[in-house]
């Protein structure tokens, strides 16, 4: 099904529609402010490993990302971080970042069996963060990949959907996406290390 939400005001009874997909155990694809995501509900182990055969990676070994609607979404996940990382996440979020931190042991076990890492966005888009919000807990995400050689990420909903509609349960389509990933910041070692450049310029908020 394809699904048309407005980003600037998204209809609360579609952004419900799209909740029940996820507290089913149902699988979508939805806007960010960078690319379009494949996303399940965070506590559904199934959907996880659906997403997971979907890209063709091992779940132990996936790099997902949790979807959060705000800091304090991010807290549950993480082991403590210094007023340092605290700072700058409050400047550069929501924005087109994905920050890796050490995992706490509410990670799902499926996800952090070989990794002691997770990787955290709170996408300036408020489709994703409206879904987030109303679900009440974060979104496992993957990164949409487009089979052209040229072009890395699939930013047609229309298209995405032939694509993808029988493997999901639900595209959103939020507009035209972006065809450059987050910005890949890790932050384990204390230190600001930018592991992928992508559309988030973290020298602006140092």
């Amino acid at each position: 099904m394809l699904l048309r939400i407005y980003e600037e005001n998204p209809n609360p009874k579609a952004i419900q529609q799209v909740v029940e997909v996820l507290r089913k155990g149902g699988l979508i694809i939805y806007p960010t402010d960078t690319v379009y995501g494949l996303g399940c509900d965070i506590n559904n182990h199934r959907a996880i490993e659906q997403v997971c055969a979907i890209r063709g990676i091992k779940p132990d070994k996936a790099n997902l990302s949790f979807i959060c609607d705000d800091l304090t979404g991010i807290a549950q996940y993480t082991k403590p971080f210094d007023t340092a990382t605290f700072r700058l996440l409050k400047k550069a979020l929501p924005g087109p970042f994905t920050f890796i931190f050490n995992a706490s042991g509410q990670v799902p076990k499926l996800l952090s069996s070989k990794k002691k890492t997770v990787g955290i966005r709170v996408p300036d888009n408020n489709i994703a963060r409206e879904i987030v919000r109303e679900l009440g807990n974060p979104i496992v995400s993957a990164s949409i990949h487009d089979d052209d050689e040229i072009v890395e990420y699939s930013t047609d909903p229309e298209l995405i959907h032939e694509k993808y509609r029988d493997d999901v349960d639900l595209v959103i389509d939020g507009g035209y996406g972006g065809n450059i990933a987050s910005t890949i910041v890790d932050t384990t070692s204390g230190d600001f290390e930018i592991v992928r450049e992508g559309k988030g310029d973290l020298s602006v908020f140092l």
